[in-house]
């Protein structure tokens, strides 16, 4: 059973990513082009509260998907607090010119939506009421993203301070942002693999991801540069907007730092994992004792065939380069693998 295939074709992909039309420092068409010079084939422009639809820009070897980044937060205005939890979510557009802002709420929250002149390609839709930090609120928004057409990501989970138990609580997220570049410069542990490990240990079928959540206020040289650091392999038959986002809805994506998966199949009662250069292998299945395979010192790994505890909840894979950089399969459930 291959998990990953050597024959379809992977296509880096930054699914978080401001512009000026919110608080990032570039235009979007220069991002577009920053990210095709790093090899990237794919981009989210995500901009906060601000749905649009750059569509404009896709072209043969390119692909702009359209969503945006929302955010709830405790105080009644929207303002922000340092010690307070929130949370914020990615929305990704199954129509490439879906540009429907869920729940507005003025400009407490949607005040870049004046600021660019209010354009009427964006429509509210659901409850305008004042936004509530509530388990009960934010499902209630999640769902109405969902009826009108978006997936929804739960965005960088250290950084929002949310306690476990809450995020817990949600319902109908399709995948978890394991890696946020942005926050992960700022704090160094926003890679977040264990909250997904105990996501899957309680029967989450969520996917992972990363992105870059760039605002690009540091020169790309500078170590601050919150560019080109988290990234998402997707594993589409085309470079087509349909493709690519019902690949994304599969989990037929990777979230990486740096490493490759080239190939990752269950042959038998064993794992086959194939990569670039790495110097640790990871097969975690829900228990205290994951499979942990190390190169020899001053070697490295590019395969590796373990076998599966018949206990297995799950398969996830794990990869770490000698930089320090992580890439991180999701969870395969035995019904897809058995």
């Amino acid at each position: 059973m291959e998990l990953i295939s050597r024959s379809k074709p992977q296509y880096k992909a930054n699914l978080h990513c401001h512009s000026t039309l919110s608080d990032g420092h570039r235009t979007v068409a220069e991002l577009k082009e920053l990210y095709r010079a790093q090899g990237y084939s794919i981009l989210a422009v995500t901009d906060h509260e601000y749905p649009a639809s750059h569509a404009a820009l896709t072209d043969a070897d390119f692909l702009m998907l359209t969503g945006y980044e929302v955010y709830i937060r405790p105080n009644p205005k929207g303002m922000f607090d340092p010690y307070q939890p929130e949370v914020h979510l990615n929305l990704f557009a199954r129509d490439p010119y879906n540009t429907r802002l869920i729940c507005p709420n003025g400009n407490n929250y949607c005040r870049y939506r004046e600021k660019n002149g209010n354009p009427r390609e964006i429509v509210g839709v659901g409850s305008e009421a004042p936004r509530q930090y509530t388990v009960d609120y934010v499902n209630a928004f999640i769902r109405t993203a969902l009826e009108n057409g978006y997936l929804v990501a739960y965005n960088h989970p250290y950084w929002s301070m949310e306690d476990e138990a809450t995020i817990l609580s949600y319902e109908g997220l399709f995948s978890l942002e394991i890696c946020n570049y942005s926050s992960y410069l700022s704090n160094g542990l926003e890679h977040t693999a264990a909250l997904y490990d105990r996501m899957l240990s309680r029967g989450w079928h969520i996917n992972c991801h990363g992105g870059d959540d760039n605002h690009n206020k540091y020169p790309l040289d500078d170590p601050l540069s919150d560019s080109f650091g988290a990234f998402t392999m997707i594993c589409s038959e085309e470079l087509t907007y349909a493709a690519v986002v019902d690949a994304m809805e599969r989990g037929e994506m990777y979230m990486s730092m740096g490493p490759r998966f080239n190939r990752l199949a269950v042959e038998g009662e064993t794992l086959r994992v194939e990569c670039s250069e790495v110097s640790a292998i990871f097969v975690y299945t829900g228990s205290k004792q994951p499979t942990a395979v190390y190169a020899p010192k001053g070697e490295a790994l590019t395969s590796v065939t373990v076998p599966i505890d018949p206990a297995a909840r799950y398969l996830r894979v794990s990869l770490r380069d000698r930089d320090g950089r992580w890439a991180d399969t999701r969870g395969f459930f035995p019904q897809e693998w058995r």
